[in-house]
């Protein structure tokens, strides 16, 4: 199974919501534009993009004399595309650059850190991975295996040991060697708790002052988590001045839209979606295939 085969299957709870509005291409009345904004909302892209969305495709069925449902669901599909905000710039493709992966515990922060080293490390760059979660013993051993497996050195340190002087030194040592994309995976903390976002705001802090690269702090997002997703990257953001967005887990029960929320709420782009564990199941996100995915447009 292909990747967006993969993604379409996980954005089936969305996709099945709206085909229920779509079904037979019914006539496009005042009830069909309810029905639409509702289940936008109910789809966890909340009732600020719903409502955008669902008066534009009102105004433009009119002006183009779109008469039956089917008729808007490309028309969907391209407008939903048009709420993500835009990628400027690609740390991983646009090197030398430095990124910082953060987020809550299970977010997938890890393994994403492993897969995009392992891809960049078969396009021929020159990779550093930083393992400055030294709370969670389990977080350095699953790197090391990525790292391993890849043939990409490590640094870290002992468990306990400071954060922000691991980041350091990962990019003390960076510097000697020219690394081109250093990946530094941070501690998962609760965007709650106060004392572990300042800490986290520390370590940025370090690798912004000390790198002598771009320095991206890109925020792993569960898709599963709905609304809660919001909730965590509007205080990551506030804590850290997020870049962009890694969404996860959209091969599970996600509903997807949450993507749409966060980027279009905080304006930050989304730099690659994961479908699942394997390396080729996290890309590089296209806005349009992957509204095409949920709407079901093209399948």
């Amino acid at each position: 199974m292909g990747f967006f085969d993969t993604l379409r299957n996980g954005l089936a709870r969305s996709r099945e919501a709206l085909n229920e509005i779509f079904y037979m291409g019914g006539e496009v009345d005042e009830d069909f534009w309810v029905d639409l904004e509702d289940t936008l909302v109910m789809g966890d892209m909340g009732a600020e993009v719903a409502a955008n969305v669902t008066d534009d495709l009102r105004e433009q069925a009119a002006r183009e004399n779109l008469t039956r449902a089917n008729q808007l669901k490309d028309a969907l599909a391209k407008r939903l595309a048009k709420v993500f905000t835009p990628m400027e710039r690609d740390p991983f493709e646009d090197v030398p650059s430095c990124v910082l992966f953060v987020g809550i515990n299970g977010a997938g922060k890890t393994t994403t850190v492993g897969k995009l080293a392992g891809r960049a490390k078969k396009e021929g760059k020159n990779v550093l991975i930083g393992g400055a979660d030294t709370f969670r013993a389990a977080a350095i051993e699953q790197l090391d295996i990525w790292a391993e497996r890849a043939g990409i050195d490590m640094i870290t340190r002992d468990r306990g040991a400071d954060p922000a002087s691991v980041c350091y030194e990962v990019l003390e040592e960076a510097e000697k060697r020219g690394s081109e994309l250093v990946l530094v995976d941070t501690a998962g903390r609760l965007h709650t708790s106060p004392e572990l976002m300042r800490e986290l705001a520390k370590v940025v802090g370090v690798a912004r002052k000390r790198a002598t690269m771009p320095v991206s702090v890109v925020l792993v997002i569960d898709a599963t988590t709905g609304q809660n997703g919001l909730n965590q990257a509007r205080e990551f953001n506030e804590a850290l001045d997020v870049d962009g967005l890694i969404i996860t887990k959209l091969d599970g029960t996600a509903k997807g839209g949450i993507a749409l929320a966060i980027s279009n709420e905080l304006k930050l782009p989304i730099y690659r979606i994961g479908v699942g564990e394997k390396i080729d199941d996290l890309q590089a996100f296209d806005a349009l295939d992957f509204c095409r995915a949920l709407v079901g447009e093209g399948m």
